[in-house]
């Protein structure tokens, strides 16, 4: 039964009362938010490259051979590209059904788990040595070209699968907006780098150090929107 207020009105019960306060505290557990979040940051830490004695020009050498198996801080490096990949993995992981909720949208977020899943590939099978310092050294490893492929394909997949599904409804409206272009700018940067693999190597650094600095801020989009997300899309948070 409702308490009688001063004024003679029934005053609302505890139910009631704590109502107001449910969206801003769905809002604050949003851990998927909070985890894509951490992984943008955690994306480019190749930015240590400038204060660690590493020996690699960031203008004409792969971010990838930073985790070299010859490299001084292979570990290092491969230890913070794995807890990236984590970080991604349970952050885009969609937990729980959403009931109508949008298909493509949630693949893309499946297909970003590979994406994870395929990075950590890349540091199990890591370049044998730099490339860029060393000239006996193969530029193409089959291996670590292989697993570096499928990361791009899955990360330019799950990037097309969620701004086509953004795009078909207003849920998502930053995704909409910046989407498209962080997709077309990460895509040339990438291809922009295969010029070793190709036999004309040099300044495929510059580009390459773009493109982490582009997928890192679509981790951020990604985090944001989450954040922003309506109250009835609060199971996307999960």
């Amino acid at each position: 039964m409702p308490t009688a207020s001063r004024s003679g009105e029934a005053s609302p019960g505890p139910a009631a009362a704590a109502a107001p306060a449910r969206p801003r505290a769905a809002r604050a557990r949003c851990p998927a938010a909070w985890l894509l979040g951490a992984a943008a940051v955690a994306y480019n830490a190749w930015v240590l490259e400038f204060l660690l004695p590493t020996g690699l020009d960031a203008r004409h050498s792969y971010v990838s051979e930073l985790y070299a198996a010859d490299q001084p801080f292979h570990v290092l490096f491969g230890a913070v590209e794995i807890l990236t990949a984590v970080l991604v993995a349970a952050g885009a992981a969609p937990l729980r059904r959403e009931p109508g909720g949008n298909r493509r949208f949630t693949a893309g977020r499946w297909v970003l788990v590979a994406f994870a899943a395929f990075s950590v590939a890349d540091v199990v099978v890591p370049m044998r040595c730099a490339p860029s310092v060393n000239r006996a050294c193969e530029a193409v490893n089959p291996w670590h070209t292989a697993t570096s492929a499928l990361v791009h394909a899955a990360l330019f997949v799950s990037m097309a699968l969620m701004v086509k599904g953004a795009a078909g409804g207003d849920r998502w409206p930053l995704i909409r907006r910046w989407g498209p272009w962080l997709l077309a700018a990460a895509l040339v940067a990438a291809v922009s780098t295969i010029g070793p693999l190709i036999g004309r190597p040099g300044w495929h650094g510059v580009p390459q150090r773009a493109h982490l600095l582009l997928v890192g801020a679509w981790l951020a989009l990604l985090a944001v929107s989450l954040r922003r997300a309506r109250r009835s899309d609060l199971v996307d948070c999960a």
